[in-house]
């Protein structure tokens, strides 16, 4: 059961995308936003800080330069956060060889 009184929060879908040269940090944002995110910028940090946290970023990096081409795009799963930065819930996996 949803409590009626917790803070709106949105759930984002995170990914590494793969260029010839660089890798990109992608947040997908859901259409209709429940919070209210005053700064794009700063919930797309908040984001990458919060997926950072749970997995190690370096091994992480690692793998998706092993599994994934140029052009390509290795999904890490979701975070739901609050737009104080509550972490809700998550499903975030490091991408398996």
């Amino acid at each position: 059961m949803t409590d009626p009184d917790a803070p709106a929060a949105d759930t984002f879908g995170v990914s590494i995308g793969v260029d010839d040269d660089a890798f990109q940090f992608l947040v997908h944002v859901p259409s209709a936003l429940t919070a209210s995110w005053d700064d794009r910028d700063a919930f797309q940090r908040l984001v990458e800080r919060t997926v950072w946290e749970r997995l190690d970023r370096e091994r992480t990096l690692q793998v998706v330069d092993r599994v994934a081409d140029a052009g390509e795009r290795v999904e890490l799963g979701t975070v739901t956060l609050t737009p104080d930065g509550t972490v809700v819930e998550h499903a975030l996996s490091a991408p398996s060889e």
